[in-house]
């Protein structure tokens, strides 16, 4: 499913009719504040469906496969989720 199905299926699921833009800036405004939330620091725990968080990743040295040289790649923070349990048991079902 892309980001336009997601829309689409978001407008047939509430039971208040929205046009497909509302359904856009909804999908738009939800990613948005996830992302500057994890950018901050800060997760987001959605219960039931799982957790956004920013995850340290240490510094550490690696090779360049062409010349076999080892480089160093350097710290720095990624995004992560970990899927709630309802969310595992809804996969798995």
């Amino acid at each position: 499913m892309n980001r336009m199905e997601l829309v689409e299926k978001l407008m047939t699921k509430v039971k208040t009719p929205i046009t497909k833009a509302d359904a856009e800036r909804i999908v738009a405004g939800f990613m948005d504040e996830v992302k500057n939330a994890v950018a901050a620091g800060e997760s987001v725990q959605l219960v039931g469906f799982g957790t956004f968080e920013a995850r340290e990743r240490a510094a550490r040295d690696a090779r360049n496969p062409k010349t076999g040289k080892t480089i160093k790649i350097a710290a720095k923070k990624v995004p992560a989720f970990k899927p709630g349990k309802a969310f595992k048991d809804a996969v798995n079902k």
